[in-house]
Parts: structure tokens; C-alpha cells; sequence
């Protein structure tokens, strides 16, 4: 029997929950599909949000022959059979494109994106790719700008209770059970967001119990769930739950947990990329100017493991790891830029302020640009004491230093 999140994938726009601002009667996307105007996206989300079921939606509304492909287990030699079919079957439906879906696309190599390319720029095939990771990281240049790129956001709490009760009274199997939802705060919680990952819960859930009427409550959630839920899965499920683990024992000061779930997603396999590019984000915002080192550090792993890959990359992300855990730590940076760009959506763009700016012509000199402006280098120290922020927000201070390791040295400065 198939699971129950692929028993009620819905088959039109009407009855797909979420992605509002993507699929509502007057979004672009939505009108685009409606004409049989649609150009190749990508749809970029995260997992369970609808991004398979989307795409089957747009082939069936377009009345178009669909192609799929999995980028976990298919090679250039899969693409190019599929493409030379698509070629035939839009000989055959005279103008009516092909759609080639390809699931978790930001897993194809450079190799086989590239062989996507001359069936996409021809319009051999629409294109509808699907990745949980930043397309402009994972998806070649090439192919990318002959995309538009579609961001689906997680799902609200009340999609994912709308996709519960739809699945307990639309399901040929559930409907025929006695089922109580009493409760779902067990089920949103395990979910994260994640349809898929919630409609699995409730099943596993149903199936365990054999009593005429099935309550779900949130206790008997956490007590079957707990027992069933399957373990990481590079794919989905827990990709984001195990991320989040290992980003915060390396921010906790933990190499021992840092280096666990690190073990964790190279079982998986989860591509030592991302994981680098994790560490690269986090030596800037958790270590900062407490230990400026971890930002060249992680930045060389980085590199390193796209060159090297596995097996021998996962030495170097272990070190990386265990330095960075072991660091001293700092957000300050961080909050600086935040505090910033608050003050920025409230205050607007302020003028700069004369003695700042640029005078590369007469008039702007005869206008006062930079005529008060001191040169630090030709004072005691390099330094003077000038105001460089817009006179409306003069004395605002976003950068905090913290009292520990290096920023101490920073801000006694």
C-alpha cells in the first residue's frame, strides 16, 4: 500500500494547501499555468512543503506528458533518455512541451546540469526542478538563468491541521476508521513544518492503534512516534532537525556533540558542502571577532572539501568542527548587523552627511561635500573623533563588543 502522504497528494490547484502568494488566483505563477505560458522554475523549499506535489499539478493542469527524475539515483545517461524521449512525445503533442521534473536537483553534479542545458535554451522541455538548498549555490549558472527560481515557505499550523482532517475524512483507508483528532500539538511539533513528515506521524500513529475508536492525543503521539519515527534522512525528515543539533553544540562549546552529529549526516550522506558552507556561516556569526581565525579556518575547509570530498573531507570538517566548538564565541558582529538593518527599515535612507560624501566635481566642492571631513591618518593614533553616521541617528551604537578574549582588546579600543 502506498503511505498515506502519497494517497492524498491532491491532482489540482484548488485543493493544493499553502503557497498563497505563489498559487492564489492572481499570483503570476498561477496565471502563467492557466495561459500554458509557464517557463522553467525552480522550486526552491523546504521538504514537505509541496514542491513534488506542485509540479505534478502543473504537468496535469497543462495537460503535458511528465517526466521525473530522482538527482539521488540518476546519471547524464537518464537525463539524455529522457530527453530524447520528451523529444519525441513533443514531435508528437506538436507544441505542447514536455515537462521534465527532476527532484533535489542541487544533487545533480556540474556534468549533468550541464546536459540539461541545450533541451532547456530549445525548449525541448519545461524544466521543473525541486531543491531544498539556495539554487544560486547549487544550480549552475547557466542553467539557472534560463529558470525562474519559485521560493514555497514551510507550511502554517493551520495548512498542516487542514492537511490532517482532509487526509482523515478524504482517505479511502482512514475514512473508514473511527478517528478522533483531539489533540495536534505532538503531531505540528514533530512535523516542523514538514506535510510529509506529518501525514508519516499520523499514520504510524493510526496504524499502532487497534481500538474501535482511535483518540489521538498528544501523549499518544509522543509515546508511538517516539518508537517508529524513522532515524536521519539526508532526503528529509530530520535533514534539518540533525543540522540544527550540530550547529548548536558547536555554538554551545561542545566538540564531543558538535563531532556526533557531525558522524551522523556523513553516514547519511549528506554532501560535505553543505555541511562546510554551515561552518563558514557560523565562524562568523557565533565565533566573530572573539577569534577572527575561525572565519579563515572555516573558509579553507570550505574550499578544501570541494576539492577533496569524501571520505578524506570528513577529517577536515572534524577539525573545523572541534576548533570552532572549542573557540571562544561572540554574536556581536551578528547582532551589530541586525540592530543595523533595524534601523534602516525604520529611519529610512538618510542623507549622508556633507562632510562624507564624494566631491569629485566644482560644484559639488562649491556645495560643501567633504569639506569638513578629518583625515584619521593625519592625527595622533590615526584616529579623530568625527561622526560617521547620518546627523538624524548621530551616537547610535550597534556594535557591542563582548568582554571576552579578543573583542575585550576591541572595545577598549
Amino acid at each position: 500500500m502506498e503511505p498515506l502522504a502519497e494517497r492524498v497528494r491532491p491532482n489540482h490547484l484548488d485543493h493544493y494547501i499553502g503557497q498563497e502568494h505563489i498559487i492564489g488566483k492572481e499570483s503570476a505563477l498561477r496565471k502563467a499555468i492557466e495561459q500554458n505560458l509557464l517557463p522553467s522554475i525552480i522550486l526552491w523549499g523546504p521538504p514537505g512543503v509541496g514542491k513534488t506535489t506542485l509540479a505534478q499539478i502543473i504537468s496535469q493542469t497543462l495537460k503535458r506528458p511528465f517526466y521525473s527524475l530522482s538527482a539521488i539515483n540518476s546519471g547524464v545517461k537518464d537525463v539524455r533518455e529522457v530527453i530524447e524521449k520528451a523529444s519525441a512525445d513533443g514531435g508528437f503533442f506538436k507544441q505542447e512541451k514536455p515537462v521534465l521534473f527532476i527532484d533535489e536537483i542541487h544533487r545533480f553534479s556540474k556534468s549533468q546540469q550541464d546536459s540539461l542545458l541545450n533541451a532547456v535554451e530549445k525548449g525541448i522541455v519545461t524544466l521543473i526542478g525541486a531543491t531544498t538548498e539556495n539554487p544560486s549555490f547549487e544550480v549552475i549558472p547557466a542553467l539557472l538563468s534560463r529558470c525562474q527560481v519559485v521560493v514555497l515557505k514551510h507550511l502554517t499550523k493551520d495548512n498542516l491541521i487542514q492537511l490532517l482532517n482532509n487526509a482523515i475524512t478524504g482517505d479511502d483507508v482512514l475514512k473508514r476508521k473511527n478517528i478522533v483528532l483531539k489533540e495536534t500539538e505532538a503531531l505540528l511539533r514533530i512535523s516542523g513544518g514538514d506535510g510529509r513528515k506529518l501525514l508519516n506521524a499520523l499514520e504510524i500513529v493510526v496504524n499502532c492503534i487497534s481500538e474501535p475508536e482511535i483518540i489521538i492525543t498528544d501523549e499518544i503521539v509522543k509515546q508511538y512516534i517516539q518508537q517508529n519515527l524513522a532515524l536521519y534522512d539526508k532526503s528529509g525528515e530530520q535533514h534539518y532537525d540533525i543540522i540544527s543539533a550540530f550547529i548548536k553544540s558547536i555554538r554551545g562549546s561542545d566538540p564531543n556533540g558538535a563531532v556526533y552529529w557531525l558522524a551522523r549526516m556523513i553516514d547519511g550522506g549528506e554532501d560535505p558542502s553543505f555541511i562546510a558552507r554551515r561552518l563558514l556561516i557560523l565562524a562568523s556569526e557565533d565565533v566573530g571577532n572573539a577569534n577572527p581565525t575561525a572565519l579563515v579556518i572555516a573558509n579553507n575547509c570550505f574550499q578544501a572539501v570541494n576539492v577533496i570530498g569524501y571520505p578524506e573531507s570528513r577529517i577536515i570538517l572534524a577539525q573545523t568542527v572541534t576548533y570552532l566548538a572549542c573557540s571562544a564565541k561572540s554574536n556581536s558582529s551578528y547582532m551589530a548587523i541586525n540592530l543595523a538593518q533595524q534601523e534602516v527599515k525604520k529611519s529610512g535612507d538618510l542623507p549622508v552627511p556633507l562632510h562624507l560624501r564624494n566631491a569629485p566635481t566644482k560644484l559639488m566642492k562649491e556645495l560643501g561635500y567633504g569639506e569638513e571631513y578629518k583625515y584619521s591618518h593625519d592625527y595622533d593614533n590615526h584616529f579623530v573623533a568625527q561622526e560617521f553616521l547620518p546627523n538624524e541617528i548621530s551616537g547610535t551604537t550597534f556594535y557591542n563588543p563582548s568582554e571576552y578574549s579578543r573583542e575585550r582588546d576591541l572595545k577598549e579600543f
